[in-house]
């Protein structure tokens, strides 16, 4: 996955030097990282060694042509999103019907005009960095799956074994490590936060956790409703465990008391005690 923080690094693959140069010259005004290979195993040496985000390719080489590079580089999972610019002095229809078919995303005939091979890397350098972010949030979002499978199962079993004071230590240090993960997102200790502001982080966070929640001004002036139509912890196990209600309740307390120690949050509603949705109202004491 491409570094945000890092410059892209792209591996130019041609047995003539001559070639490797001009496109090196071309590249050298963007902000890129190149490497070179003058062969098919160079370049696949250092697919191995390298983390790369894009392959110029030639196509006529000696022994592994850029066409079996391209196959190689699809078929192995580690490597298939690399995007591949297979480079040519082929104009045959044929010759690009054979590249698609091994996997080239595209294709630049020689000799290389400047402006158009700075194009089309950019434009296959932006799809590869939109691919990441994607991959990116997927895996945030299964380990999140993962977290909330984790909590549902095994906080109710632990809470049914221990004392009620043992209950109030383990939710105050659950809501604790909430705290310090809450700062660490947010830097709420750096920002002076109104109610609008504590009501979308309470929100955002229930969300994070896989609820459905909103927020809105209360009744009052100093008062702002959070409202949840889906229950982070799987409505079936707050119904079972009304203590997991209880821990919402106390992260939600956390975020408002960094507006102002004098605030407090009420449940008005919870799925666990059966009612149609959540509602915690934040308000002055």
């Amino acid at each position: 996955m491409q570094n945000k923080n890092s410059r892209p690094k792209i591996l130019i693959v041609d047995d003539m030097p001559e070639n490797v140069e001009l496109m090196e010259a071309y590249l050298s005004m963007e902000p890129y990282e190149v490497s070179t290979a003058s062969s098919g195993k160079e370049a696949i040496q250092k697919l191995k060694e390298e983390k790369l985000d894009m392959i110029l390719l030639d196509v006529m080489m000696p022994e592994i042509s850029g066409y079996d590079v391209c196959k190689i580089i699809k078929n192995d999972p580690e490597t298939q999103f690399i995007p591949v610019l297979m480079l040519t002095a082929l104009s045959e229809l044929q010759d690009r019907i054979k590249g698609i078919e091994v996997g080239a995303d595209d294709f630049l005939t020689k000799p290389i005009n400047r402006l158009e091979l700075r194009t089309r890397v950019k434009s296959l350098l932006r799809v590869k960095c939109l691919h990441d972010r994607l991959m990116a949030d997927r895996d945030n979002l299964e380990i999140k799956n993962r977290i909330q499978n984790i909590l549902t199962a095994i906080i109710p079993t632990l809470l049914q074994v221990v004392s009620n004071e043992e209950k109030k230590v383990i939710i105050n240090q659950m809501t604790g490590m909430v705290e310090k993960t809450l700062l660490e997102l947010y830097h709420l200790e750096n920002r002076k936060m109104d109610f609008s502001y504590a009501g979308e982080i309470c929100a955002e966070i229930m969300n994070q956790l896989g609820g459905n929640f909103s927020s809105e001004r209360g009744q009052g002036e100093s008062s702002w409703i959070v409202r949840g139509t889906k229950c982070p912890w799987r409505g079936e196990e707050a119904r079972k465990n009304p203590i997991l209600c209880t821990l919402t309740r106390k992260i939600l307390s956390n975020v408002t008391f960094k507006v102002d120690p004098d605030f407090s949050v009420e449940a008005l509603k919870t799925i666990g005690n059966r009612n149609d949705c959540c509602e915690f109202l934040i308000k002055g004491v």
